[in-house]
């Protein structure tokens, strides 16, 4: 039993570390997360999974099935070492005489360790059971260690040798990819003289675990960090664009919108009328009265605080809409919401504060407003040009009226 608890405890260790890489939690994540890497830790699971009921069936007796089990072992041995060779070639990512050699190694070793599993059902080349139950491995068995320890080693020494061209944490997870192929040698060799005892499992379990801490979780960190500065530059250029965009659609005298503004919104409204997406559009047009003889008798200065001064009534008095100034006297204000529902209240108490301002010789503002209408197939145009006439009209009248005065 004592057998299987070291087994079973590394199966839960395994799980626990690994469990990202197991599932796949995240794909955007490089080197550790290469499909060999993945297939590899499946085979150690594997074999940890067989490691553990071979104990409990060995010490019960159960012949055939710790038969069944031995071979499925084996077999999960035979691809985690493969699996760990397609590993480093593809981690290392380098071409050479070695690396050829490595997947050459690789690609017979799974090949000719594949055939003894299956010709040792007719013959006992790589293991077999007595009729007291006791177990006994073949020449092939040691064969097969014999060429792991070998490839574990020889790959240990080139990634070592490998590793001198780095620095830093580059150099450290190479290192410790060498360091894998150190401990397995040294736990498969021992293996090799004591085949009863688990040290296969032992040998994955620190392997693994040295590689999960200073590669993958250094590589997972790298990744973090690069996801947050691209999260940064993507904040910042939004920003950059939003105060471009806000830069572009604002009217530099006033800071209302533009006409640019304007346009893009009447384009989006017309949308929205056509699919039936809006009920209720209220359009007033504004016009400033006497902008020319302010600037003909007191200076374009005057004049530009007179176009401000208006702005900043016409926004006052319809805060929950939209201003726009489309022209160098020209503001439009698209109704809609509370102010919407409050129109005529709103105009009315702006034409009284015309009036006043047509006593105290003050700014006068020509309004004209119209709304849409559903049942006369308006569009925006339509609605604007029957605003735009109503402005005009209103601007006669209080020309008039300041005439008379």
């Amino acid at each position: 039993m004592a057998y299987s608890s070291i087994a079973i405890l590394a199966l839960l260790v395994h799980l626990i570390i690994n469990h990202d890489v197991l599932i796949k939690k995240d794909k955007n994540y490089s080197k550790y997360l290469n499909n060999s890497y993945r297939l590899f830790l499946y085979s150690v699971m594997l074999n940890y999974i067989m490691d553990a009921l071979w104990g409990i069936l060995y010490d019960a007796k159960l012949v055939i099935l710790v038969y069944i089990d031995t071979f499925f072992y084996f077999a999960a041995m035979t691809l985690a070492v493969f699996f760990w060779t397609r590993y480093v070639i593809e981690y290392l990512h380098e071409s050479n005489i070695f690396i050829n050699l490595l997947s050459l190694f690789g690609w017979s070793y799974l090949i000719l360790d594949s055939i003894s599993l299956i010709v040792n059902f007719f013959y006992p080349v790589k293991y077999y059971f007595d009729p007291d139950g006791t177990y006994h491995a073949c020449i092939t068995r040691y064969f097969a260690l014999g060429v792991q320890i070998f490839m574990f080693f020889i790959t240990s020494i080139y990634v070592f040798v490998y590793a001198l061209k780095y620095k830093g944490k580059e150099k450290l997870r190479r290192r410790t990819i060498g360091g894998f192929g150190v401990v397995m040698t040294f736990f498969v060799l021992g293996q090799y003289f004591s085949p009863l005892l688990p040290l296969y499992s032992i040998g994955y379990l620190l392997g693994t675990t040295l590689i999960h801490t200073f590669v993958l979780e250094a590589e997972k960190e790298d990744y973090r960090r690069e996801l947050e500065e691209h999260i940064s530059r993507e904040k910042e250029q939004k920003k950059e664009l939003g105060s471009t965009r806000k830069l572009a659609y604002t009217d530099a005298l006033t800071g209302i919108k533009n006409k640019r503004a304007f346009t893009e919104a009447q384009e989006e409204m017309q949308q929205s009328l056509t699919a039936g997406l809006v009920d209720e559009l209220g359009i007033i047009v504004c016009d400033l009265n006497s902008l020319k003889d302010v600037n003909d008798n007191q200076g374009h200065e005057s004049g530009d605080n007179y176009i401000k001064q208006a702005s900043k009534l016409i926004c006052n008095v319809f805060k929950h809409s939209p201003v726009y100034r489309i022209g160098g006297d020209e503001f439009v204000v698209l109704l809609h919401g509370e102010d919407f529902k409050n129109r005529e209240t709103l105009l009315n108490d702006f034409d009284k504060m015309m009036y006043e301002n047509i006593i105290k010789d003050d700014l006068v503002i020509s309004t004209g407003l119209d709304i849409y209408s559903k049942e006369k197939g308006d569009t925006f145009q339509t609605v604007f040009e029957r605003a735009d006439k109503k402005m005009y009209a209103r601007k006669k009248l209080l020309k008039d009226m300041k005439e008379k005065l």
